[in-house]
C-alpha cells in the first residue's frame, strides 16, 4: 500500500515576498532532495549536475557559464528538486498496478501520481481491461510495430516529444518516423515558443535567439518580458545580477510583480545570505494582459520622434540602410499610434512609457529577453515582430550586448527543433536526409500538437507515442483533449514516472519505461554520453553517473533504435543496431545531415561543448531578401466584458511543467493550495466576491460551450486591474482547443475570458 497521499487543500495566504532565492531556497531544495532518496544519492546529483563531466540539468535551458567559471553547485533550488525528483528512491512497479486500476489512478491529482516514484518495467494496458499488467520488451515493441503497420495510412500514426528528449533520441525519433512515412511530429514547443520561431524566422531568418550569455552580462539594457525567472529558469537571476553589477540595467515587464525580479539573494554569495542581495529591476511595468504589443508600438514611436527632432543621433541609419527592408513601410504605421489605443491596452501611463523610453534612447545596447508571457498571447506573432522592428531601428541585432533572447523553459527543446523535430522542416533538411541515408522523406506538413489533438477527436489519428512529456495535461481543452485520446487504437507513454497521461489510455496502452538524465546509459558495455542544446545555441555532453532504477529500463535511443528495427523491416537501410551499440555514429550522422554540427564527436567532447554559429551574428539574414525586415503590425488589444476578467495561466513555484512538487507557491504566497485565482482587490469589490470566497471559473468561446474549472478560491492579490492567474495545468481545461495565436498556433493560455461564478454554499 502506498504510503504518499493525496495533500488536503487547507489554504492559507500570507503576503507575497519582495526577494528570492537565499537561504530559504537551499533549505527547501535539501529538504525536498533528502525527501526523495538518500544522502549519498543527493550529494552525487548536485555534484554533478551543470558541470562539464557531469550531467545536464532536465528542469530549464538557462546556459552554464563557461568551464572555468561555473560553480561547484552550478544548480538552482527547483533544479535541485528536479533532479533529485528523478533521482528518488520510491519505485512504481508491477504489483502498484495490481493494487490500482487505471480508473482510481485517473482520480488522483498530478502531484499523488508523480511522488509514488519512478517507473520499472514495461506495461500494457489491453482492451476492455481496466489494470496495466507486465509486458516484455520484445512483446511491447512487437505490438506498437503491428499496429503501425496495420494503420491505412503512416499518417494515422503521432510522434509527440518534450524537451526532455536528448539530441541523439530526437535525431533518430525524426528519422523514424520520416523513414516510416509521415511528418505527425508534434512537440512541446508548439504549445510555448512557436510564436517565437514563426516571428523570427520572418523577421531574421532564423528562428531562435542570438545573444549569449556574455551578451545578458554586458548589456546595457535587459527587458524580461512576459517572464518570471525566480521560479521558471532561476539561474537567470544570477545573470541579471551580473549585468547590474556590470553597470546594466533591467526592466520588467508583466502582469504580476515577480519576487525575483524584485530583488535576488545569491545563496552562493556571502551577500545573499547575509546581504540585502542585489535590486534586478531599476523599472517594473505592471502591464495588462495582451498589452505588449501596444507597448513595443508606443516605444518605437518614442524612438522615431526623437530621431526627428535630433536627426542622425537616433536610429542606426547605417544598418538600417544596409541590413533591413521595409522600414519606410514600418516607420509609416508606426507614426500613426494613438496614445489612448496605448494606454488603455497597456493599462499604463504615458510617463511611465516615457520614463522606459529615455531608458532605451541612453543605452548603447538593448537585449529583449521573453517567455510564455508573450508567445500564448493570441497576437503573439505580431508582438514579437515589434519586439524585432525595436531591436533594428537602433541596429541592436547581431552585435554584442545586444539582440533577441527567448527564454525556452525546457531543457533541450530547442535542441529537439534542431535535429528535426518539428511538422514543417524546411526542404533543405529532408533533402540532407534523403542524401544520407538514400530515402525519400514525405513532403507534405506533418501535424502540430493542436491539430494533433483535432486528428485524434475527429478518428484521422489512431495511435499516439509520446516520447517523454504529459501531452494530456500540457495542452488545452483538457475535456476535449482526453476525448480525442481515449479514441486511439493505441497510446503509447515512453516515461521515466507516472503522470496523467498514463490513466487517459486508447483502447490498447503501453507504458514504456526509460532511463533518465541522472542515469547511468550502458550500450554493449560501453558508457554512452548524450548531448543537448541550450537557449543560447550551446551543445554540450551530458554524462549520466546513477545506478539505474530497474534493470528493465531501456534508454530512449534503444527504445527508438527497436522500434524502427521492428517496423520498418530493414527498409530502408538504416543501421539502427550500430545506432544502439553506439551514440557516437549517431552524432556522425548529425553532422552530415544538420548544418552547424561539422565533427561533432570531436567538438562536443570538449569541456563545455560548442556554440553553433549564428548567422544573424555575422550580419547574415537567411530571408527571402537576404536583410533584416521590419514588418507593419496592426493594433490590437484584448478585452473581457462587463463581469469577466482575463485569465492567464501560470505555475507555482514549487512546480515543473506540469508537475507540482508540493501544493505552495511561497513567493506569492499561496500554501496548502492550488485551486486558487490570484484577483485584484478592487476587480474582487466591483465584481461582489469575498477575499477566500468559493467560486468556479468559467470561460466561454463562440462555439457557445461553456468551460468550467470547479471550486477555485479567491485570493485578493496585486494582479493588473481587469485580470486574474490561476495555475496550469488545473486551468487548461478553460483555455478552447480553437483559441490559438495567429499564425502560430499555440494555445492562448494567457488572455482567456472568464468569470467568476460563485459556488452556493452547500
Amino acid at each position: 500500500m502506498s504510503t504518499i497521499e493525496d495533500p488536503e487543500d487547507r489554504l492559507e495566504v500570507t503576503p507575497p515576498k519582495t526577494w528570492a532565492t537565499g537561504l530559504p531556497a537551499v533549505t527547501h531544495a535539501i529538504q525536498y532532495s533528502l525527501g526523495q532518496t538518500s544522502v549519498r544519492r543527493t550529494a552525487l546529483t548536485l555534484l554533478n549536475i551543470n558541470q562539464t563531466k557531469g550531467f545536464d540539468c532536465p528542469g530549464c535551458a538557462w546556459p552554464e557559464p563557461a568551464p572555468g567559471h561555473r560553480a561547484k553547485n552550478e544548480y538552482c533550488e527547483n533544479g535541485a528538486k528536479h533532479i533529485n525528483d528523478e533521482a528518488t528512491s520510491r519505485r512504481v512497479t508491477a504489483d502498484f498496478f495490481r493494487e490500482h486500476p487505471v480508473s482510481e489512478l485517473g482520480l488522483k491529482s498530478d502531484y499523488w501520481l508523480n511522488q509514488q516514484g519512478r517507473l520499472t518495467e514495461p506495461m500494457v494496458k489491453r482492451p476492455g481491461s481496466d489494470h496495466y499488467v507486465p509486458i516484455g520488451w520484445d512483446d511491447a515493441l512487437g505490438l506498437l510495430a503491428e499496429e503501425l503497420r496495420r494503420l491505412a495510412s503512416p499518417d494515422e500514426a503521432l510522434f509527440y516529444t518534450s524537451g526532455r528528449l536528448n539530441n541523439e533520441a530526437a535525431f533518430l525519433l525524426q528519422l523514424f518516423a520520416r523513414a516510416y512515412g509521415t511528418n505527425n511530429l508534434p512537440d512541446c514547443s508548439n504549445m510555448c515558443h512557436e510564436s517565437s520561431g514563426s516571428a523570427l524566422g520572418e523577421t531574421l531568418g532564423i528562428g531562435k535567439g542570438s545573444v549569449s550569455l556574455d551578451d545578458i552580462h554586458h548589456s546595457d539594457l535587459v527587458f524580461v518580458v512576459g517572464q518570471n525567472p525566480g521560479t521558471n529558469h532561476p539561474r537567470m537571476l544570477s545573470a541579471l545580477e551580473e549585468t547590474k553589477r556590470n553597470g546594466g540595467h533591467v526592466v520588467a515587464v508583466n502582469p504580476l510583480p515577480e519576487a525575483g525580479l524584485m530583488r535576488f539573494k545569491h545563496p552562493q554569495k556571502a551577500r545573499g545570505i547575509v546581504g540585502r542581495g542585489t535590486e534586478i529591476a531599476d523599472q517594473f511595468l505592471q502591464i495588462r494582459p495582451g498589452g505588449d504589443l501596444a507597448l513595443f508600438q508606443a516605444l518605437n514611436l518614442l524612438i522615431l520622434e526623437a530621431e526627428e527632432a535630433a536627426p542622425g543621433t537616433v536610429l542606426d541609419h547605417g544598418f538600417i540602410d544596409v541590413s533591413t527592408t521595409g522600414f519606410e513601410a514600418f516607420a509609416a504605421q508606426a507614426r500613426k499610434a494613438n496614445w489612448d489605443d496605448i494606454l488603455e491596452a497597456t493599462g499604463l501611463t504615458r510617463e511611465e512609457i516615457e520614463e522606459l523610453g529615455e531608458r532605451v534612447l541612453g543605452a548603447k545596447s538593448v537585449i529583449v529577453c521573453w517567455a510564455m508571457g508573450l508567445t500564448q498571447q493570441k497576437h503573439a506573432v505580431p508582438t514579437i515582430r515589434e519586439v524585432v522592428n525595436f531591436l533594428l531601428l537602433r541596429g541592436n541585432i547581431g552585435r554584442p550586448g545586444a539582440g533577441v533572447c527567448p527564454v525556452r523553459g525546457h531543457s533541450n527543446v530547442q535542441g529537439d527543433r534542431t535535429m528535426g523535430i518539428w511538422e514543417r522542416m524546411p526542404q533543405s533538411f529532408l533533402d540532407a536526409l534523403e542524401r544520407e541515408f538514400a530515402f525519400t522523406p514525405p513532403t507534405a506538413h506533418g501535424l502540430d500538437s493542436v491539430n494533433a489533438i483535432r486528428a485524434m477527436r475527429d478518428g484521422q489519428a489512431k495511435v499516439f507515442v509520446g516520447v517523454a512529456g504529459n501531452f494530456i495535461r500540457a495542452t488545452p481543452d483538457s475535456d476535449v483533449t482526453e476525448r480525442a485520446m481515449r479514441r486511439c487504437t493505441l497510446t503509447v507513454q515512453i516515461s521515466t514516472k507516472l503522470n496523467r497521461s498514463h490513466t487517459v489510455c486508447g483502447e490498447t496502452a503501453l507504458i514504456l519505461p526509460t532511463l533518465g538524465r541522472s542515469d547511468r546509459d550502458v550500450q554493449a558495455g560501453v558508457e554512452q554520453f548524450i548531448t543537448v542544446e541550450d537557449s543560447m545555441s550551446e551543445v554540450h555532453a551530458s554524462r549520466g553517473r546513477l545506478h539505474p532504477a530497474s534493470p528493465h529500463l531501456l534508454s530512449e535511443v534503444a527504445i527508438i533504435a527497436r522500434l524502427a528495427r521492428r517496423t520498418l523491416g530493414g527498409q530502408p537501410a538504416i543501421p539502427w543496431e550500430k545506432f544502439e551499440a553506439d551514440y557516437g555514429t549517431i552524432r556522425d550522422r548529425i553532422s552530415r545531415v544538420v548544418p552547424g554540427f561539422d565533427d561533432f564527436n570531436a567538438r562536443v567532447d570538449r569541456p563545455g561543448g560548442f556554440r553553433l554559429p549564428n548567422p544573424v551574428n555575422q550580419g547574415v539574414f537567411p530571408t527571402p531578401s537576404g536583410k533584416a525586415v521590419f514588418t507593419c503590425n496592426d493594433f490590437e488589444m484584448l478585452s473581457a466584458p462587463a463581469g469577466h476578467l482575463l485569465l492567464q495561466t501560470l505555475r507555482s513555484h514549487d512546480q515543473w511543467n506540469t508537475v507540482p512538487y508540493a501544493m505552495n507557491d511561497r513567493y506569492r504566497g499561496i500554501h496548502n493550495g492550488r485551486r486558487v485565482v490570484l484577483v485584484n482587490p478592487v476587480d474582487l469589490a466591483e465584481l461582489g466576491l469575498a477575499d477566500r470566497s468559493e467560486v468556479d471559473l468559467v470561460s466561454v468561446w463562440h462555439d457557445g460551450v461553456e468551460r468550467r474549472a470547479e471550486k477555485f478560491r479567491v485570493v485578493a492579490y496585486p494582479t493588473t486591474p481587469g485580470s486574474a492567474a490561476a495555475y496550469y495545468p488545473e486551468t487548461n481545461v478553460l483555455v478552447p482547443l480553437d483559441s490559438v495565436a495567429d499564425i502560430s498556433n499555440t494555445p492562448t493560455s494567457k488572455g482567456v475570458v472568464v468569470r467568476l461564478e460563485p459556488v452556493a454554499a452547500a
